[in-house]
């Protein structure tokens, strides 16, 4: 397959290029201005000033697949108004240029897999969430679900890929969590009974090939069948280790460090997911269990 992907250099990017590659199928990047050169085919645009070079796209050629993963971090500064505008609109913008763009590929009608995130459906507390469950509350749930829209307006085949807390060493949540914990200074977010839905690195990159191999559209959730709370992964991850994670940082103060709405919405939140399109769909997960899940993200 030859597959163009917007946001390649983000922690799930460079996995995903990885695993085309040795899967044999061809990439091509979009590429902003100033970005390092690459020896892959690419198409240059800025989501910024609403550019895409049409050019790049005819010397392109025809494609299978858009993976579109562009977006600003949700986690990488505080939430203040300007940084909740960069979140939704560095989604929007993007995902409405590469919509209005999809038709000028020649010959080809590209599939769109379309990123998105398990925060669609906002803080739930002991609800088993599928793929058929409504919109959540909440800043978060609102941009997946503005950002799902976006893609949704693509006269081509559409996924929206629902992910939730991917665990690599690599990046993300795990990396930093990972220092702390070897110190014994880990522990308990809140109350600890806020449900967690991991996935690892592997499989998340894994389901998103599964995804381009066999056509699939709509919405997935990209999350391990074994859906797990703040507690249970303290524990597993301090035993692990082999350090003590006798701490609690109590609701309270991740409030008054992160903001209410920043702490509430990213590390007190509860989304209990299960994969269900996945599953149905015939994908096998490398790592179903936290254990394991954690131990593999520990070494790679």
């Amino acid at each position: 397959m030859r597959i163009a992907i917007a946001g390649a250099s983000g922690l799930i990017g460079q996995a995903l290029l990885e695993r085309l590659d040795a899967n044999g199928h061809e990439t091509i990047l979009f590429v902003r201005p100033g970005a390092k050169a690459t020896a892959r085919p690419a198409i240059s645009w800025d989501p910024s000033r609403g550019t895409l070079s049409e050019g790049d796209m005819a010397t392109v050629g025809q494609i299978d697949a858009v993976v579109n993963l562009s977006g600003a971090g949700i986690g990488d500064k505080r939430w203040n108004t300007k940084r909740k505008i960069d979140i939704l609109n560095s989604r929007i913008t993007s995902t409405n240029l590469l919509v209005s763009h999809l038709g000028s590929f020649q010959g080809s009608t590209p599939h769109l897999i379309n990123a998105s995130a398990i925060g669609f459906y906002g803080s739930r507390g002991d609800e088993l969430l599928t793929e058929e469950s409504a919109q959540g509350q909440g800043f978060l749930a609102e941009v997946c679900a503005q950002w799902e829209t976006a893609a949704a307006q693509a006269t081509t085949p559409v996924t929206f890929v629902r992910t939730g807390i991917v665990l690599t060493k690599r990046g993300g949540a795990l990396a930093k969590q990972l220092p702390l914990f070897k110190l014994g200074l880990g522990g308990r977010l809140g109350l600890g009974n806020q449900w967690l839905s991991p996935i690892s690195l592997d499989d998340e990159v894994r389901a998103l090939l599964h995804i381009l191999e066999q056509g699939l559209t709509g919405p997935i959730n990209l999350v391990a069948p074994s859906a797990v709370t703040n507690g249970e992964f303290t524990t597993v991850l301090a035993q692990i280790l082999h350090r003590p994670a006798v701490l609690t940082a109590p609701a309270f103060a991740l409030k008054i460090a992160l903001g209410n709405e920043m702490a509430s919405e990213l590390l007190l939140s509860s989304q209990r997911i299960s994969p269900v399109r996945l599953l149905e769909s015939g994908f096998r997960f490398n790592h179903t269990e936290l254990r394991p899940l954690l131990e593999w993200a520990i070494r790679n």
